[in-house]
């Protein structure tokens, strides 16, 4: 199966335990990604699709930014709704604004503000059916905001063919140990 598109999501900062930019439990997680991301890439993978969510997509966004200088790859940037940000503090305000002006792509999947939870499992659908892939940061056992996600990509793998890379604690324990031994 030829892959053109993927997705990656999974934690918010807080939900792991992350308080600023400058933790360093944030390399860990993109070296995680960075490792399953090249996997895709050497598969033919040329765009991911990213919400623009603060955490793991965030960081995916500045490692797909580093990797251009290596690799032909494309980010878009489809959030569930207009001004998902708002709520946003300012600096993660401004990371956001960042991320879309440097964005292959951007366009809100509907074109409204924030009415009603289901925008996001109707965003959640519509990125499992437009990618062929994700990965996704998440352990099963903390359940969090990724747990939707998820169980959306499972249901769909019943019926479709769509690889799932789930990048669990016990990956990210494993990511860190080698990263010390370095």
């Amino acid at each position: 199966m030829t892959m053109n598109a993927i997705t990656i999501t999974g934690y918010k900062p807080y939900e792991l335990n992350i308080r600023d930019d400058k933790d360093e439990k944030i390399l860990v997680v993109k070296e995680a990604i960075k490792r399953s991301l090249l996997r895709f890439l050497d598969e033919g993978v040329e765009w991911v699709l990213l919400s623009g969510q603060p955490g793991v997509e965030t960081w995916a966004f500045d490692l797909i930014q580093e990797l251009k200088e290596t690799y032909t790859i494309h980010v878009a940037i489809v959030p569930p709704f207009t001004e998902q940000e708002k709520v946003w503090k300012e600096p993660v305000q401004e990371k956001y604004y960042q991320m879309i002006k440097q964005a292959d792509f951007y366009q809100p999947l509907m074109n409204k503000p924030y009415e009603h939870p289901r925008q996001y499992v109707i965003k959640d659908k519509w990125f499992i059916e437009k990618t062929d892939a994700c990965i996704l940061v998440y352990e099963e056992e903390y359940g969090g905001s990724p747990k939707y996600f998820e169980d959306l990509a499972r249901t769909y793998q019943q019926n479709h063919m769509y690889e799932m890379d789930v990048i669990s604690s016990f990956i990210l324990e494993d990511v860190a140990r080698e990263m010390n031994e370095l």
